[in-house]
This record gives structure tokens, sequence and C-alpha cells, in this order.
């Protein structure tokens, strides 16, 4: 089994939107990833990044000039410039915001896309897209290739994949576990600190989901697996990813001395 990191993109933002309680004066660039997984005959893609017309036209796309708010965002190399997107055989979104979505639209139409069903049932709803920020054009059309899921569900029914239920962030927001040894954690956690100190973005569907979320996810971590945060820049490399998890395991665990010893000398 072979699992790639991709950088498909960039947004920059105030620091304090991204982690409570940080420096809103303070920019910080955050990279866009997307991973693939290949196992067998599968070539799966998890989440797409997003669509080079959010940068470039982004009242076009959305039918707003200010859709993406105070987010600065860049594409270098799009999801389709980086992958035959031919050979993808199925593509499992952790959630429908527009970093993660918006490559939906530059894939073939026959590949199937796995969702959670309390995630595409929420970006349906007038609601819920204004309270989670959905930007329905990102995935306007693909209904008919959508295999909704309920809860944990092993993909490709030898435990290899597993699509894990992480709500909070939105609704129906999952992770996907690849063998033993790593999470794509999706954004339970932008930052890798998150899983600890769980100080989440501003917004969320539910906070109170997304600690329990972060929680889980922090076990399996302690448990020995790697759980890729959603967008740490001091983390997310592209490339292969396994021979990064040793380092990376190094490097959450300094991480999380220093917020222990930080809690201390609150304390």
């Amino acid at each position: 089994m072979r699992v790639e990191l991709l950088i498909v993109g960039w947004f920059t933002a105030p620091v304090g939107i991204w982690r409570r309680g940080d420096d809103m004066d303070r920019q910080v660039r955050f990279p866009v990833p997307a991973y693939v997984i290949e196992t067998g005959d599968e070539r799966i893609l998890v989440d797409t990044g997003l669509h080079p017309d959010a940068v470039a036209d982004p009242e076009r796309r959305y039918g707003r000039p200010e859709a993406l708010g105070p987010v600065t965002a860049e594409v270098e190399r799009s999801i389709a410039e980086q992958l035959d997107l031919e050979t993808i055989t199925k593509v499992v979104m952790t959630h429908l915001h527009y970093d993660h979505a918006g490559g939906l639209g530059l894939l073939p139409s026959s590949i199937p896309v796995f969702v959670q069903r309390r995630e595409w049932e929420a970006a349906q709803d007038a609601a819920a897209i204004a309270k989670n920020f959905y930007l329905p054009a990102d995935y306007a059309g693909i209904g008919d290739r959508v295999t909704v899921v309920d809860g944990d569900v092993d993909l490709l029914g030898d435990g290899s994949v597993l699509l894990l239920s992480t709500p909070g962030h939105t609704p129906g927001h999952q992770s996907v576990q690849v063998g033993h040894d790593l999470v794509i954690g999706g954004d339970v956690s932008h930052l890798a600190s998150g899983l600890d100190d769980h100080r989440f973005p501003v917004f969320a569907h539910d906070h109170t989901e997304q600690a329990a979320s972060a929680d889980r996810l922090r076990a399996l971590r302690d448990g020995g697996a790697h759980v890729m945060p959603g967008h740490d820049p001091e983390v997310l490399t592209p490339g292969p990813l396994s021979p990064l998890w040793p380092h990376a395991r190094r490097s959450a665990g300094a991480r999380r001395a220093r917020t222990g010893r930080a809690a201390r000398r609150r304390s």
C-alpha cells in the first residue's frame, strides 16, 4: 500500500480564525492537502483541493467576489495538474468545504464519491449551508455519483481503508484510516496541536462533537498511528508519507511536550 500527500493550494488568513485565542493580526499561509491511496487495483483520492476558478474569479464561480471571506487563496498546481484523474477509482470527501471539495468539478463524471450522509444532507439544506459555509457550486451536479455512508465504514471490505465518522467541524465530517499506522484526520483539527489543546477554529457545526472527534483521533495517535492534521504548515510536506511517519511522530511528541509545559506554567 502506498500513500502520497499532494499540496493542491494554499490559503492565507489570520491565524486566530483557525486556532481560537491566537492573534487575529498575524497572517499565516496554510497548505491545502489531498491524498492518494494506492492499494491493489484501487487508486483512491481523499479530498480534491481548490478549484482554480475559486482563486481566479470567485465572483463568476460563486456569484459573489467575497465568497471566500477573509481568506486569500492560491492554486499553484490543481489536482488535475498533478494526477492523471482517469486513473482514480474512488474519491473520499472528508467534508464539503471549498478547499476540500472545489476540485470535484475537475474529475471525470464516472468516479464514485463517498460522503457521510449527514454531510450530504446538510449540504442540501439552506440553513445548514449558511451555518457551515458550504459553497454549493463546488458539489453541484455530482448527486448521481455520490455514495452516502453512515458512520464507520470499511471502504474496500478488507480492513485496509476505513472511513471514520468524526463530526463537529461540519455535520458529517469523516476521517480516513489507512492500515494501522496512518489516519488522514481532515479538519478535525487544522493544526496537529489541536488534538491535545482543543483550540479549534472559531466556527464549527458543533464544537462539542469536534472535541469528541479530536479525542478519538488522539487515542489512535497515542496508540501508534500518525494522524495527519488538516492544514498544519509545520507537518504537511508533499511526497510519499511512509518515510515521514517516524519524523512526524517525533515532531508530534515534541509539540505535546511543549503543550504540557505551557499548561503547567499557566497552572
